[in-house]
């Protein structure tokens, strides 16, 4: 992800050295960018560990955020290492509090030279602005076993440290910021992306509505269901089948995210509030894709859903729409 776009962060954009005044806008704006992504850090550590049986994939799930040096445009690298460190490639950026991550003594800042014994990347950054270095490292680590240990050794203030994470199983998926001006939220099976603007406008429980909906996607395998479908793409997404299927697997990420939410301890009644109070904001009302259901329709089918759920559930609970999983979008 280029993090030169960031919306709230125009000043940032500029060439050369910056004025007094420009670095310390500079540095308040690295301050926000790094509470959004621990906002969306610990939204997704709840989610994914609490709902770690209902999924087929896990991993390490330690309870932080990394980021690369070389997501960052070249213009604006010295203000990252000034900010986050950076002593390597890829640093901490941001810990949730109470996770793993954070009781084995993890601090923001800190920068990683290895997982597991193996070396991260330390090439020097190019001058074009990729995640594909924090992507590798996070690949590395989602390889790994996920109920053993993390062992991982990291530099702070130029001082070798070694620590070992407990094991912390977690679905497996990533979690990303989307920088800019849209309401965008995607998930394509190995990723869930969140605009920056939803943690501008709503609060933790309100994101993580969408946050849950968008890992039903990938709990769900709904990208490659829907590719086995030979479903088509596009225009043509809102046609017939196309758009039956589609709907189909929106109505069903809609119904397990509220799962996912209650699991984690969330009261479930949120998504009913979030897409009766503000789905217009996110379906764009009038405009709204055929394939998506209306705010109003999602909000009175988890009241429905909510209802139906046994007195005496257990948490976590595996609903039965886990069960379709190998079936056939039809």
């Amino acid at each position: 992800m280029n993090k030169a776009l960031l919306c709230i962060a125009p000043i940032l954009l500029g060439i050369g050295s910056p004025s007094p005044a420009r670095a310390q806008d500079s540095a308040a704006t690295f301050t926000a960018l790094r509470a959004v992504d621990g906002r969306m850090a610990g939204i997704a550590y709840r989610l994914t560990t609490a709902n770690v049986a209902l999924c087929r994939e896990t991993a390490p799930t330690p309870g932080w955020a990394i980021h690369a040096i070389d997501q960052y445009d070249a213009p604006l690298r010295d203000q990252a290492r000034r900010s986050f460190g950076f002593e390597t490639p890829i640093a901490v950026e941001a810990v949730v509090p109470g996770s793993p991550a954070a009781a084995a003594g993890v601090r923001e800042g800190d920068s990683i030279v290895a997982i597991d014994g193996k070396r991260v990347d330390g090439a020097a950054p190019g001058k074009t602005a990729t995640s594909a270095a924090r992507d590798a490292v996070t690949a590395t680590i989602a390889a790994l076993p996920a109920d053993r240990p993390l062992r991982v050794d990291l530099l702070r203030d130029g001082k070798p440290r070694s620590v070992t994470i407990a094991a912390s199983p977690g679905c497996r998926s990533a979690f990303e910021v989307l920088l800019g001006p849209g309401m965008d939220a995607s998930a394509d099976g190995r990723i869930v992306q969140i605009a920056v603007r939803f943690f501008e406008r709503y609060t933790d429980d309100e994101v993580a509505v969408v946050v849950a909906h968008e890992l039903a996607h990938n709990i769900l395998h709904h990208a490659t269901r829907l590719d086995a479908a030979g479903v088509k793409r596009g225009l043509l997404s809102e046609v017939g089948r196309n758009g039956r299927l589609f709907r189909l697997t929106e109505d069903q990420a809609d119904l397990l995210g509220m799962y996912l939410l209650r699991n984690a301890g969330y009261d479930p009644r949120i998504a009913v509030r979030f897409w009766r109070d503000h789905g217009g904001d996110v379906d764009g009302g009038l405009f709204r894709s055929r394939t998506h259901p209306s705010s109003a329709a999602r909000a009175k089918a988890l009241e429905a859903e909510i209802a139906r759920i046994p007195a005496n559930a257990p948490k976590p609970y595996v609903p039965p729409i886990i069960a379709t999983v190998d079936q056939p979008l039809e």
